[in-house]
């Protein structure tokens, strides 16, 4: 059985889908959200779940939260006597909700789809798909959460939708996506997010307006560090969703035997959150640039995590766009349901047989190059794209490279996912070496090919025309690579899309018959002839599905009204 997990920084949840619907499990206590938690008790057992956030103000140094945060890092963090990555403890969340739910549902859970922001990287995948595995689960699939969040809302209309916005603010993570609906096809135009703002960075702003106020004489300082820290998170927290629903709210610490105590207005917090806010807007801008669509062309906005419920929020989006947001899915379900629609989906569950699903290239994918400085020398350790982010997926395209030396024999191809200028600042996949002919400086060519797909496997194939030669590099999402028959039908549907786009009949097609329409005009018709096959050739080269698309339909119909001009 496959089910679909909310694996979140705050509260997680899990989900199957069963009976033509995404229904949530419950936990043991009934709940369908079991806090991200994991505390150790004296006996050295594990507590997870609501249990071990309530130990947190009491047992701070064996207990655990937020450590989704510090997936793909080197962070550990020590329980009693026990040191824990945050994949451990993901996967301790993890096998509590798999036990939950063959509890609830009385057979094996085998297989999950784990929901992700749509911003983690790939350290941040893979170690989110090995606390899986360490669970006991085979993770089917990595979904992107916001577009998890967009598959339950789209189940729900089951209509063709305009393209419409998924903001999805949870409690470590911001998420946007666009999304539009046409013929039972899902499809994601673009994604961004900024995976270090969240509800907890709000709790923050609660407790920095707080602090001075509730203890000026200092008192507090007796407490023990940790101890007070989890105090005052916990009244940030508790005063934080107060505000939810009122003007001002108290927030109090007990400690020393007494309460220190303060009231926070609305309006106080959302002047000190300001700067939180408007870091809600460049994600935003960045995915409608991305996906070349203006705001006002936006059908509606979703709401999704548990900090959209935040007024401040709410009115900050309402601002950005003009319109008040929809929250007709329930923010803290809707990635766990849509986590099951998904493995519905894998599961090919009939029920689903009209629903289809694209999705998009969270990162660029590129590597390492040099370009000249303009002096005679070269600048080093520069990022060169091959297949830009939010590229839909599967994808395959080729860059074009030469060398930059006299008998210049290997180059090393260091493959980089990232956005940034230097290769230093981006996140490194591998590296292949590949042996070259000797030559002048820049005669010797290369084409490297990115093939990109849904899974996550990155496969790099390396062309030295001149040499004949070619190498190959496959990339997978988790450290121990697929078995080999599944690697090999996923590298088979990778090869498909292993042509230059010049190369596919459509666009042979059309470049054949303005050939021809170039011989057979003179003067300025011939000349608009080769403006236009020149334009096309340069949407060619982008390898952009869309882009080409676009363009051959504009360059058939300037040829349609070209050759419509007779003379007979």
């Amino acid at each position: 059985m496959i089910v679909g997990i909310d694996l979140g920084t705050t509260n997680s949840a899990i989900a199957i889908w069963r009976d033509g619907e995404a229904v949530l499990i419950p936990n043991a206590l009934g709940d369908m959200l079991t806090p991200s938690a994991v505390s150790i008790a004296e006996d050295g057992s594990v507590i997870v779940g609501m249990a071990a956030r309530d130990r947190q103000s009491t047992h701070p140094g064996a207990t655990a939260t937020a450590f989704k945060r510090f997936m793909g890092t080197r962070q550990t963090v020590t329980l009693g006597k026990t040191r824990f990555t945050a994949e451990d403890l993901s996967a301790i969340v993890l096998a509590n909700l798999k036990a939950d739910a063959e509890a609830f549902l009385g057979e094996a859970v085998t297989g999950a789809v784990i929901t992700v922001p749509a911003y983690f990287n790939d350290r941040q995948r893979k170690a989110t798909r090995r606390a899986g595995e360490l669970a006991g689960l085979k993770v089917e699939r990595l979904i992107n959460e916001p577009t998890a969040a967009a598959l339950a809302y789209g189940i729900q209309t089951r209509e063709e939708k305009e393209p419409f916005l998924v903001f999805d603010l949870g409690g470590g993570t911001f998420d946007v996506s666009i999304v539009e609906m046409f013929d039972g096809v899902m499809e994601v135009r673009a994604s961004a997010g900024d995976n270090r703002l969240g509800g907890e960075d709000f709790n923050e702003t609660v407790i920095d307006l707080a602090k001075a106020r509730i203890d000026p004489a200092g008192d507090l300082a007796k407490v023990d560090p940790v101890l007070l820290r989890e105090l005052l998170r916990a009244a940030a927290e508790r005063c934080r969703r107060a505000l939810s629903e009122a003007e001002e709210a108290p927030f109090t610490v007990t400690a020393l035997g007494q309460d220190f105590t303060t009231t926070i207005t609305a309006s106080e917090f959302e002047t000190q959150a300001a700067p939180l806010l408007a870091r809600l807007r460049e994600p935003v801008l960045r995915s409608l640039r991305d996906s070349d669509i203006r705001v006002d062309t936006l059908s509606e906005v979703i709401l999704v995590g548990g900090s959209t419920r935040m007024p401040i929020v709410r009115r900050t989006i309402t601002r950005m766009f003009g319109r008040f947001p929809n929250a007709a899915v329930h923010p803290d379900h809707a990635v766990a349901l849509g986590a099951a629609v998904q493995a519905g989906l894998k599961a090919r569950d009939a029920a689903l047989d009209e629903i289809r699903m694209t999705d998009v290239c969270p990162f660029t994918l590129g590597i390492d190059h040099s370009v000249g400085d303009g002096r005679g020398g070269f600048r080093h350790g520069l990022f060169s794209p091959i297949i830009e982010r939010n590229t839909p997926i599967p994808a395959s395209r080729v860059g074009y490279y030469q060398t930059i030396a006299d008998n210049q024999r290997q180059l090393e191809v260091q493959i980089y996912q990232g956005e940034a200028r230097e290769v230093q600042a981006n996140v490194k996949l591998g590296s292949l070496r590949v042996p070259l002919p000797a030559g002048k400086a820049g005669e010797i060519g290369v084409e490297i090919r990115f093939s990109y797909d849904t899974s996550g496997l990155l496969e790099v194939d390396v062309n030295v025309p001149q040499a004949g030669t070619q190498r190959n590099l496959v990339i997978v999402d988790d450290d121990e690579a697929p078995n080999a028959a599944e690697v090999a039908t996923r590298r088979a549907a990778l090869a498909a899309l292993k042509r230059h786009p010049r190369e596919e009949s459509q666009n042979q097609a059309i470049m054949a018959r303005a050939a021809r329409c170039y011989e057979g005009y003179i003067g300025e018709r011939r000349d608009m002839v080769g403006t236009w096959t020149a334009q096309f050739e340069a949407a060619l080269e982008t390898q952009d599905p869309r882009i080409i698309d676009a363009a051959r339909a504009q360059f058939d119909a300037a040829l349609n009204e070209l050759d419509g001009d007779r003379y007979l």
